[in-house]
């Protein structure tokens, strides 16, 4: 049932970053149906089986409201299920899985939905890993950079999917991939392209001390910050150039 969950959660990011946005609210449907049946299992022992439907969601919802809050945490009982329930509201009634009111998927939609499974995953993660909502959010955040497609690694060479980039995002994007790992000058100037090589001093300091997009670690490494991080997703620079 997890490897269903993070199938789904990682697909719907996938699509989300390709902006594919009525596919990533149908995969936010099926991310919902695994973890609907991860909170059967985990407060009853036993879960409805993959081969047949879960036709009452509500019935389910209201059942974990009623359980003993001295038994179950607060997000098992209220806040993951209340979570889901948005989520299978947006699909079935925003004309996502149906023919409906005419509304398209749109980014707003989409957006919604899978911040919403990033943090029913890390909800997940933080209760039965034991580590803290900053932590688990930040496993999730691992798991989102590994799916963004406008980098593909080529046995430990990273190339970046969209020649129109300047020098700046192209190694913005490099250490976004990157994440916590970061990466040397070295590693960064045998990824950009070759003109992008003279002035790749002068492009990196000004990300470090001019933008607070990357910092320099122990002066060795440089890492993404979360202004860059915000930068880059906001400008829509991990998706592939010909997706525009």
């Amino acid at each position: 049932m997890v490897r269903e969950l993070l199938e789904a959660h990682a697909e719907a990011k996938r699509n989300f970053y390709l902006d594919h946005l009525r596919p990533t609210e149908v995969e936010g449907g099926r991310f919902c149906e695994a973890a609907f049946r991860i909170l059967e299992l985990v407060t009853k022992g036993a879960f409805t089986p993959l081969n047949k439907p879960l036709t009452n969601s509500d019935k389910i919802i209201s059942d974990l409201a009623n359980l003993d809050a001295s038994k179950f945490n607060d997000s098992i009982r209220l806040h993951i299920p209340r979570s889901l329930r948005l989520v299978y509201d947006i699909r079935n009634k925003r004309d996502a899985a149906h023919l409906a009111d005419g509304i398209d998927p749109n980014l707003q939609d989409a957006g919604l939905v899978v911040g919403i499974l990033d943090w029913v995953l890390a909800e997940f993660i933080r209760l039965y890993h034991s580590v803290s909502a900053d932590e688990a959010s930040e496993i999730v955040s691992g798991i989102v950079k590994r799916v963004a497609p406008v980098v593909q690694n080529f046995d430990g060479f990273l190339k970046v999917l969209n020649p129109d980039l300047g020098a700046s995002d192209h190694c913005l994007v490099l250490l976004y991939q990157r994440g916590d790992q970061g990466a040397t000058f070295e590693e960064i100037r045998g990824w950009v392209r070759p003109a992008m090589r003279a002035n790749l001093q002068r492009t990196l300091n000004s990300l470090v001390e001019k933008k607070d997009y990357a910092h320099l670690a122990g002066g060795r490494d440089y890492r993404i910050t979360r202004l860059g991080e915000q930068y880059v997703e906001a400008e829509r620079l991990i998706v592939p150039s010909q997706l525009f």
